[in-house]
């Protein structure tokens, strides 16, 4: 996808973006220009809404993949008349907006003329060419109006056909493939909507559990804030599937070699309480009146009577729908048909997976978990999105309701933090090789910065090759100098033979990723009187020094630290409240370091002197 317009007409604004804001990502003239990948990169003081740009484009794909979401949680209150937005609890949102872009609409099993000519591989039957999809650059135009409905508008740019979408799953195609959020530290900025679409995730398994209905194994929804709970998730996925080759951004900076070995935890069962057990029924069955009824109907519910109802203890194997000996297509079975060894441990109605990877581990995961394009680590990522998900299992639904309408930056912060052995999931004992250390390391070892660069450049690799939205909110806070000035450099690296269908916006307060960037792709933000503002760079940034980059960009014209700064200037008021001059000269050759500031104090020192000679 590529982003060419988005505009807030809401008249509440949304965060620090008042209404009107616009911007222009770009022409007609840019679209033809292009070449291979480039990312957007947001940059300007703190505070002057850069990160709010990256939110407001989470929120609106946010509203509109719930709108056309099949499963939505009871905790919505879905009601058409009531919610003309398409659900409720869209407070995170602006209600009012214009959002333009290009996308690959891929049209399956797709057939034409044999003598059309479309250059795409097919075999010829009867005087027809079957092909296996074929693509349409659409331009998708997405207008919301003030308490209505999204109204979709699809151009054809071949033919110019434009079409009205009404139907869901048409809207669905649409949508990017994936939304992916990324922050680095404690900023909650952007996790909101995701961080809500995840108890949708998760409630959507629940639902099918509840009522074994069938689940495919993947959420519905195609938005994932990747953040430290999925490091270990996407690091995994990438070592398991990617050649040497591949990861080599992986190996320029941390030096990561392979993946020695790993465990995956997943417990069983969960206590519940009599009214979370009652909640659950089989199919279309009503809710069960004695607890022995769900015992007797529902596979996920085990019951240790005592005699007594009121002492009896109840427990839910939340992995239920997930497990299964005999149908191949089961997550856990997968699971297990990968490992080098796996036990139940009774004493914590655990299951243990071991592997040691070889080649034949590998093998065995690229066969259980594929995604369409062979040798895919999106399937397994998804596997491994449901079974963190569950982790999610001890909100309770008034927590959901009040967080699926909250506005808060802070939600998070309400969700209770499981320890270690009461998740569902986790994974322990990942061991690594890394290059120039003889001994095996483990990945809680790393530093910050290596689990920083590990994990942003890790959502690229696993994302490369689907048109997908990534935004990156500061993802090289932790990183040392010769890693920022590296980073673009990385990113291209990932996406080398990826095509060029997806799109990248990055906040950053780095002059080094501004001078790896042309000026149609740095968008320079400024907040004057509770305005907004974005303007491309009047310079060409690409290529261009620190120095200037700081000095036009942030601001920021001196070369050295402000105490620093503040030592020089009183050696300056010294030399002209009339000092000795080589003493002054003296004093600030002892104190300072080199830079260009102290060289041309000492430059005017010394024209003061041959002028007095």
């Amino acid at each position: 996808m590529k982003l060419l317009y988005i505009k807030i007409t809401d008249p509440k604004g949304f965060r620090s973006l008042q209404t009107g804001f616009e911007y222009r990502f770009r022409s007609e003239w840019d679209l033809e220009e292009e070449q291979g990948f480039a990312p957007f990169v947001c940059a300007g003081p703190n505070g002057s809404g850069k990160s709010n740009l990256l939110e407001v484009l989470a929120a609106i794909f946010y509203h509109m993949e719930c709108i056309y979401l099949a499963n939505k949680p009871d905790s919505f209150v879905y009601d058409e008349e009531a919610n003309p937005n398409g659900f409720q609890g869209s407070v995170s949102t602006p209600d009012a907006f214009e959002l333009t872009y290009r996308f690959n609409l891929i049209d399956k099993n797709y057939y034409t003329p044999a003598s059309a000519g479309v250059a795409q591989a097919g075999r010829t039957l009867a005087g027809v060419t079957e092909f296996r999809d074929r693509i349409r650059p659409v331009e998708i135009h997405i207008s919301k109006e003030l308490g209505k409905h999204p109204v979709v508008t699809q151009t054809d740019l071949k033919t110019g056909e434009q079409e009205e979408l009404i139907d869901g799953q048409k809207i669905r195609k649409i949508l990017p493939e994936f939304v992916l959020g990324y922050s680095s530290g404690e900023n909650e900025i952007l996790s909101l909507p995701f961080f809500k679409m995840r108890f949708v995730q998760f409630d959507e398994y629940w639902d099918a559990l509840q009522n074994q209905l069938d689940y495919p194994g993947r959420p519905e929804s195609r938005l994932a804030y990747l953040d430290s709970n999925f490091s270990q998730a996407i690091l995994l996925c990438n070592l398991l599937y990617h050649d040497r080759e591949t990861l080599k951004p992986f190996r320029e900076d941390v030096g990561i070699e392979e993946i020695i070995k790993f465990r995956i935890i997943i417990r069983l069962s969960i206590e519940v309480s009599l009214d979370q057990a009652l909640g659950f029924s089989r199919g279309e069955n009503p809710r069960p009146r004695k607890m022995q009824e769900v015992g007797l109907n529902h596979p996920a519910i085990e019951i240790t009577e005592t005699g007594d109802e009121s002492r009896s203890t109840y427990r839910a194997n939340l992995i239920e729908l997930l497990e299964g000996e005999e149908e191949s297509d089961k997550l856990i079975s997968r699971l297990k048909r990968c490992a080098t060894c796996s036990y139940e441990d009774e004493a914590t109605d655990s299951l243990y997976l071991d592997y040691y990877v070889t080649e034949e581990t590998k093998q065995a995961f690229s066969n259980n978990f594929d995604f369409e394009v062979n040798k895919s680590p999106i399937a397994l990522f998804q596997a491994f999105q449901v079974l963190l998900m569950l982790n999610l299992f001890s909100v309770s639904d008034t927590l959901k309701s009040d967080l699926y309408q909250s506005d808060s930056l802070y939600v998070s912060e309400t969700v209770p933090t499981l320890a270690s052995d009461e998740r569902i999931v986790r994974f322990k004992d990942f061991w690594l090789k890394k290059e120039g250390v003889e001994e095996p390391v483990l990945l809680k070892s790393l530093s910050d910065g290596e689990h920083q660069l590990l994990h942003s450049l890790g959502l690229c690799l696993l994302f490369k090759n689907t048109q997908s939205l990534f935004l990156l909110d500061e993802p090289e806070t932790h990183f040392n100098p010769n890693w920022r000035s590296s980073f673009i450099s990385r990113l291209h690296d990932c996406f080398k033979g990826a095509g060029d269908n997806h799109e990248m916006l990055i906040t950053t307060h780095t002059p080094f990723l501004i001078s790896d960037s042309s000026p149609d792709k740095v968008l320079v933000f400024n907040k004057t009187n509770g305005i907004v503002s974005v303007i491309r760079p009047d310079y060409n940034t690409l290529g261009s020094s620190i120095n200037k980059i700081t000095m036009a960009t942030f601001d920021k014209r001196e070369t050295i630290g402000g105490h620093a700064q503040s030592q020089l200037d009183a050696l300056r008021r010294r030399f002209e409240e009339g000092e000795d001059k080589d003493q002054v000269i003296a004093e600030i050759n002892r104190q300072l370091g080199d830079s260009v500031e102290k060289v041309l104090l000492i430059k005017t020192i010394l024209d003061s002197m041959e002028g007095q000679s």
